[in-house]
């Protein structure tokens, strides 16, 4: 399959939760894990979000001082952004929208005009990207349930994660990388340590993943 690219980026608690919760709760990293996210963007050539986390988090996925911004890609069932979200606010890459369900909506806002509709699979798009796009590089930022549908594609290069050793979320339902906890993978997929970096004072660890093939 002619894709992308992919990485991903996660923080997750010292019990392997993502937070998962609206409203979101605000500052439980470090400011050096979001220069990390930043940088991590900053590779990229567009950046995949799922529309609940975008909705959950506010995101505007841009990357401060870039001239040429990534393309902010969006995945969701219905296709509804609402029309005050702030992505619409502030300047960045254009805006590619998956829609995965049976019925993509019809688009009458103001806003609506900015956004380009892909109705199609997760592979598919990920294909329109590459071949339509020349997106090479792809950064995921979640939510889990969209990470678990790369994986379930064995479209995860680099797996980038923040291991914030200093909270715990609990939960038997709470969110992990991979969304809820459900039926395992269609297969193990491998990978190894490219990068370690355990800051104590913070009471964080940087790593990254490399897909092993």
């Amino acid at each position: 399959m002619l894709r992308p690219l992919i990485s991903t980026n996660l923080a997750v608690t010292a019990d392997g939760k993502i937070s998962s919760v609206t409203p979101r709760p605000t500052g439980w990293t470090s400011r050096e894990d979001h220069a990390r996210l930043l940088e991590l963007r900053a590779d990229a050539d567009a950046i995949l979000v799922g529309r609940g986390t975008l909705d959950a988090d506010r995101m505007t996925l841009t990357v401060p001082n870039r001239s040429a911004q990534p393309l902010r890609c969006i995945v969701s069932r219905s296709g509804r952004i609402d029309p005050a979200h702030p992505i619409f606010a502030k300047a960045g890459g254009d805006i590619h929208l998956l829609v995965t369900g049976e019925n993509p909506p019809s688009l009458t806002s103001p806003q609506d005009s900015r956004i380009t509709v892909h109705h199609q699979t997760l592979r598919g798009f990920l294909h329109t990207l590459a071949s339509e796009f020349q997106v090479r590089r792809l950064h995921c930022e979640g939510g889990g349930q969209l990470i678990r549908a790369l994986a379930e594609l064995d479209a995860i290069d680099e797996f980038h994660l923040t291991l914030a050793g200093h909270t715990l979320f609990g939960g038997q339902q709470a969110a992990t990388a991979t969304g809820i906890p459900a039926e395992f993978l269609p297969r193990s997929l491998d990978f190894e340590i490219r990068h370690f970096d355990p800051r104590p004072e913070l009471g964080e660890c940087f790593l990254s993943y490399a897909r092993r093939r």
